[in-house]
């Protein structure tokens, strides 16, 4: 799970993030992937993509990409988003509001700031931003579902500069 690249093409990524998009079983991206060549490098490096838009993005991205997804993997719904109504920090439970089905775990963007918590019986997973700058680290998370049961866990791939 990556959100928030700001990249223009899909080498810029870090090779750890497209290594780690290469041999998941599902590849998410939360948003903010700024330029159509990274959807592109994602969707055609990965066993399955599950990417949504971001509030950088431009319109052809936005065009072609749904501001949320639900999967289901082993019977957990997992909602996918990156808020366009988001400012500064907000709970992460009023991510719900924009889903319209139950959700057992939810992957977000935007804060560029990770979390790993369950709020309510909901796993909110947020992995950071996909590349390091001033003092904040390049970040993603994992996913692992097995027998039913969800564990994320959130990875550090760069530190700040």
């Amino acid at each position: 799970v990556v959100s928030d690249t700001h990249c223009y093409t899909w080498e810029e990524l870090h090779p750890s993030i497209r290594e780690c998009i290469s041999t998941a079983d599902i590849a998410v991206h939360c948003g903010d992937f700024t330029r159509m060549d990274v959807v592109d490098g994602i969707s055609k490096h990965s066993r399955k993509a599950v990417l949504v838009s971001g509030n950088s993005d431009p319109v052809e991205i936005r065009e072609a990409l749904p501001y949320t997804q639900i999967i289901e993997v082993q019977g957990i719904s997992i909602g996918v988003i990156h808020p366009v109504w988001g400012g500064p920090e907000f709970p992460a439970e009023e991510l719900l509001q924009d889903f319209t089905k139950q959700l057992d775990i939810v992957l977000f963007g935007h804060l560029h700031e990770t979390l790993n918590e369950v709020r309510n019986g909901v796993l909110f997973v947020n992995p950071g931003q996909g590349y390091s700058s001033f003092k904040v680290p390049a970040t993603m998370a994992t996913l692992t579902i097995q027998n039913g049961h969800a564990v994320a866990d959130i990875i550090l791939i760069e530190p700040g500069r």
